[in-house]
C-alpha cells in the first residue's frame, strides 16, 4: 500500500480537487479525508490524545483496502487555525509521499518553499507539485501537471515508490490490532497499582487482552474509585491469597533440583511477582507485565528460575521498541547484561534482529562503538569487532556492520564519510550496544530529552512473554507493554 498526502501552499489551493486529480491517475486508488470527522479530531487533539487521533486514522486507512491510498491534507481554517500544523505528522506517520498543491498566483513559488521548510529534519519524499508548473521548477520538484490536465507518466512512477520504515502510528496500529486478535490472557502482579488498573481498563475496553490484576478486590475498587474509573466485568481481579495453595506442588516440582520444601514455596508465592510467573509456567495464562514499582530484577529473577529459556538460547536480553519521530527503531541490551563477552553480544544482536522482523521492522543492523570500522582501536572495540564477526558467521542473512558511532549508523550523510561501503550505516533500524551503559543510558537519555516513546524492556531468549516496566513508567507505557505481551506470545 502507497500513501500520497496532498497539501495546500496558501489558503487558495484546492486540496479537494487535486487529491482527486491525482487519485484518478493512480491504479486501485482512493481518496481518503482525515478530516470527515472533524469534531472527533478536535476532541481528541485539544486534549492531548494526537496518538489516539493518528491511530484511529491509520485502522481507518488499513480497512479500505486500496493500493494506492491519496490522503487529503488539511485547509488552513479560520476557526481552527492550528490544526493544519498536522499536515506535517500526517506525512510522517503514514510515510506518505508529499504532494503540493500550488495554486497560480503571484508569490506562489516562495509559499512552496515556505511549505518544504515545514519538514527540516524529517524524512520525508516530495512527490511533485500539482497546479504550477513554474513553482515546482523553481523549487526542483516534478510538476505533475493540474488538476484538469494530470501527467499521467510522472504520477505513474510514484505508484512504484517503496519504504520499509516503520511510523510510530503504524507500528501502535498494527500491534494493537494484532494484540486484539490474539485475545491474550496478561497477568498483572501489581494489581493495585493505580497506573496498572488503568492500563487495565484501557486494555478491556479496546479489547487489547484479557487482564489479571493479582490484588484483592477491595483494593482495585478504592483505586477506581480516587480516578473514577468504571471496572468492566471482563476485567478479571484475583486475591492472590486464594492462589497460593493451587502452586505450591507445581513449584516444588520445578525447583526440586534445588530442594525446595512446600513450606518456602508458600513464603515465596506471597510475591505477585513469583505468584503471577508460576500461573505462566502452568500455562494458566499467557504473559507477565510488571516493573512499574519492583525492579527489574525482581520481576525477571523469577521468569530465569521458573520458565527458563527457549533451547536455543544462552542468555535472556531485553530491547526497547523507540518510537522516534517518523520510525520505530530496536534499542538492545538496555536492561539485562551489564558486560556481555563477544560470544553473548552476537546472541544478543541475533535475538534483537528476530524481534524487529517480528514486529515489522526490517533488521538492519548496527554494532555501537566509539569507532567506525577501523577509526579506533582498543578492547572495547575488538569486543564488537568479534562480535560482528560471530553474527556474519551464524546468521549470514543478516545485514550486520559493526563497530559503527552511532551517528555513522543513522546520518546517510555521515555514513557517506565515515563508513562508504557499510550495506547499514546510515539507515540502520536495530542498535545493538556493547554494555547496558551504553544501552541504557543512551535510551534514557533519548526517551525523556526527545520525548520520545520507549515501549520495553521486551525480553528475549524466555520460553514464555515476561515483560518489565521502568518505574518511571506512564499509563500508556504498560497499555502499549500489554499489547507487546500478547503479541509476542503469539510468537512463541
Amino acid at each position: 500500500m502507497a500513501y500520497f498526502l496532498v497539501l495546500p501552499t496558501c489558503a487558495h489551493s484546492n486540496v479537494t480537487v487535486a487529491a482527486k486529480a491525482l487519485a484518478s491517475a493512480l491504479p486501485d486508488s482512493i481518496v481518503f479525508n482525515p478530516m470527515a470527522d472533524k469534531d472527533r479530531a478536535i476532541d481528541l487533539i485539544s486534549v492531548g490524545k494526537n496518538d489516539d487521533w493518528f491511530d484511529l486514522l491509520i485502522e481507518k486507512v488499513n480497512q479500505l483496502g486500496k493500493k494506492n491510498v491519496v490522503i487529503q491534507g488539511i485547509q488552513p481554517d479560520e476557526e481552527n487555525l492550528f490544526l493544519s500544523a498536522y499536515n506535517v505528522e500526517l506525512a510522517t506517520s503514514f510515510n506518505a509521499q508529499i504532494v503540493f498543491a500550488v495554486a497560480n498566483e503571484t508569490g506562489a513559488d516562495k509559499r512552496l518553499a515556505l511549505a518544504k521548510q515545514s519538514f527540516a529534519g524529517k524524512t520525508v519524499y516530495f512527490a511533485g507539485v500539482m497546479g504550477n508548473e513554474a513553482a515546482a521548477l523553481a523549487n526542483d520538484l516534478p510538476a505533475l501537471g493540474t488538476a484538469d490536465d494530470v501527467n499521467t507518466a510522472a504520477i505513474a512512477k510514484l505508484a512504484d515508490f517503496a519504504t520499509d520504515r516503520v511510523s510510530p502510528a503504524q507500528f501502535r496500529a498494527k500491534m494493537i490490532e494484532t494484540a486484539r486478535n490474539a485475545n491474550k490472557r496478561i497477568v498483572l502482579p501489581e494489581g493495585s497499582e493505580p497506573r496498572t488498573v488503568r492500563a487495565a481498563v484501557i486494555c478491556h475496553e479496546k479489547q487489547i487482552a484479557r487482564c489479571v490484576l493479582l490484588a484483592p478486590r477491595a483494593e482495585v475498587e478504592a483505586v477506581a474509585k480516587e480516578y473514577q474509573l468504571t471496572l468492566p466485568e471482563s476485567l478479571e481481579i484475583i486475591d492472590p491469597a486464594t492462589l497460593v495453595e493451587k502452586y505450591v506442588a507445581p513449584m516444588c516440582e520445578l525447583r526440586k533440583s534445588k530442594g525446595m520444601t512446600a513450606d518456602e514455596a508458600r513464603k515465596q508465592l506471597q510475591d505477585t511477582v513469583v505468584l503471577g510467573t508460576m500461573m505462566m509456567a502452568q500455562n494458566d495464562v499467557d504473559g507477565l507485565v510488571s516493573g512499574a514499582v519492583h525492579t527489574t530484577a525482581n520481576t525477571i529473577r523469577p521468569a530465569f528460575q521458573l520458565i527458563k529459556t527457549v533451547p536455543d538460547a544462552s542468555i535472556v536480553s531485553s530491547i526497547f521498541f523507540m518510537l522516534l519521530p517518523g520510525q520505530v527503531v530496536v534499542y538492545g541490551d538496555c536492561a539485562v547484561n551489564p558486560n556481555p563477552t563477544a560470544e553473548q553480544l552476537a546472541e544478543i544482536a541475533i535475538q534483537s534482529a528476530n524481534s524487529a522482523k517480528a514486529f515489522g521492522i526490517e533488521p538492519r543492523v548496527a554494532m555501537i562503538s566509539y569507532s567506525t570500522i577501523d577509526s579506533g582501536n582498543g578492547p572495547d572495540v575488538d569486543l564488537v569487532i568479534e562480535a560482528t564477526k560471530l553474527v556474519r558467521e551464524k546468521r549470514p542473512d543478516l545485514l550486520i556492520d559493526g563497530p559503527l558511532q552511532y551517528d555513522a549508523a543513522v546520518t546517510e550523510s555521515v555514513a557517506k564519510s565515515k563508513a562508504p561501503n557499510s550495506p547499514v550505516a546510515g539507515k540502520a533500524t536495530v542498535f545493538v550496544f556493547p554494555s547496558l551503559t551504553t544501552g541504557n543510558c543512551t535510551y534514557k537519555a533519548v526517551q525523556r530529552n526527545a520525548n520520545v516513546l520507549s515501549i520495553g524492556p521486551m525480553l528475549q531468549g524466555l520460553r514464555k512473554p515476561v515483560n518489565d516496566l521502568s518505574r518511571g513508567a506512564l499509563m500508556e507505557d504498560i497499555v502499549y507493554t500489554i499489547a507487546l505481551t500478547a503479541v509476542q506470545a503469539t510468537q512463541i
